[in-house]
């Protein structure tokens, strides 16, 4: 579309409007769509999707998130450069991925277009730091006095793991490997590629997260799809929309388990020893629909994407040819709310939080834009007994949207530190905040 610039403007903004002004509100709860059985209406697409985004403006000094009953909140490290997820190594010190969207081919057209402004006032356009950043707590106070800058020069780094002596990080294209010596402040080494990662140059899901097996013999790493619903090819998604299983002695990767339009967070459940996963489910279905979900991952699953979603639920957008596989997919074990946005996973165990959050999981819920009224901003807890889910989730750490409707911040990763505490990644407030029981 090559428009001279008033032209293209006054196009842009009136598509703009027609977008906000057509935002029909929800017929559904969130509550509704959250839980073992989630309440899944009819669809309903339509040509101009919902497009409902809290405008970024962060934190005014002072200000924090408001956290549960019997909880305390404070920033464990502010200033950050778009903090996207977490690890604590062994000896307390804490990782932040510094990191944002690697440039990349998104298509062309109007509506591409607008969605990339939108992306802008939900604060998830500014450049990648491309760093990795490692935050200390010599004295215990619940704040990192000092930080580092870790690992530097990286592509897009998300997830990380730390396995003996080898420290491995997720960038948006390869899985790589670094020397780690206990209590460095900093890592030189240039690292070892261990896989390449789906990546370029479309990339539209481009967090890559990373765990080890209990075990220490298998890594496994989330690779989203590159698309909503497969509408830039099936040729496109060829080792997306899965979690990998990667050997990292030889660096052998093979699909674990597919269908799974985007997968973020990874954890192990303390009890079962099985894996979880956090998952980002289709737009432009509705309001209502499809809630994201968390739920166990084992060799050979597949749970349906793009062409059904929660079981035999067909989505009648897709055009591409349907495997066998389809008759036998999974049902998720969770759902997590319409559009909330649920990357971080983390359960928990021990440590200062009260005793109604042992054996259960952590989420954080970066948020909707493609609901009305929003869904997400906050970070929930979900109960868990004998294994499973059980129960409707507990509000952790909300008010990240403010009364006028601007976006505070936006929770991504969450993790529990050494001393049992919640560590929540903020990407819009730039902050790493710290959940306790009790302050220290």
């Amino acid at each position: 579309m090559n428009l001279p610039l008033n032209s293209k403007s006054l196009v842009i903004a009136a598509a703009v409007t027609a977008m906000l002004s057509g935002c029909r509100s929800a017929d559904l709860t969130v509550a509704q769509g959250t839980g073992p059985d989630p309440v899944l209406p009819e669809p309903d697409p339509s040509l101009v999707p919902v497009v409902n985004v809290a405008p970024a403006v962060g934190w005014v000094p002072g200000v924090t998130p408001t956290a549960a009953q019997g909880l305390t909140v404070n920033a464990f490290a502010s200033g950050l450069d778009h903090p996207r997820w977490l690890y604590v190594l062994p000896n307390g010190d804490v990782l932040v991925a510094e990191t944002n969207a690697p440039p990349s081919e998104n298509g062309g057209g109007l509506r591409n277009w607008i969605m990339g402004r939108v992306m802008e006032r939900a604060g998830a356009a500014v450049p990648s730091a491309n760093q990795i950043t490692l935050l200390r707590d010599a004295d215990g106070d619940g704040m990192a006095e000092t930080r580092y800058p870790f690992l530097q020069n990286l592509n897009s780094p998300f997830g990380m793991v730390l396995l003996g002596e080898d420290l491995y990080v997720a960038n948006t294209d390869a899985l790589v490997r670094f020397p780690y010596e206990e209590g460095v402040n900093r890592i030189s080494d240039p690292g070892e590629k261990i896989v390449d990662l789906p990546a370029g140059p479309i990339n539209h899901h481009w967090t890559k997260n990373v765990v080890a097996s209990p075990d220490g013999e298998r890594l496994y790493v989330t690779v989203g799809s590159n698309s909503n619903i497969a509408e830039n090819g099936i040729e496109n998604e060829e080792g997306r929309a899965a979690i990998w299983e990667v050997d990292p002695a030889t660096g052998r990767a093979e699909i674990f388990a597919s269908g799974l339009r985007n997968p973020n967070g990874l954890d192990w459940h303390p009890e079962t020893g099985t894996l979880w996963t956090a998952v980002n489910e289709r737009d432009e279905l509705g309001n209502d629909l499809v809630p994201d979900y968390m739920t166990t991952v084992e060799r050979g699953d597949f749970y349906g994407w793009p062409w059904s979603y929660y079981g035999q639920h067909i989505d009648e957008r897709v055009t591409a040819p349907a495997p066998e596989r389809v008759d036998s997919v999974k049902v998720p074990a969770y759902a997590l709310g319409p559009h909330t946005g649920s990357l971080g996973l983390a359960f928990y165990t021990e440590g200062s939080l009260l005793q109604r959050y042992q054996g259960g999981a952590f989420v954080g819920q970066h948020g909707s834009w493609n609901r009305n009224p929003p869904s997400g901003y906050k970070v929930i807890f979900v109960p868990f007994q004998n294994g499973q889910p059980a129960g409707l989730p507990i509000d952790v750490l909300t008010d990240f949207v403010n009364s006028s409707g601007d976006a505070q911040g936006r929770p991504v990763g969450v993790v529990v530190d050494s001393q049992g505490d919640l560590l929540v990644a903020d990407d819009v407030g730039n902050t790493v905040w710290r959940v306790s029981g009790a302050p220290r």
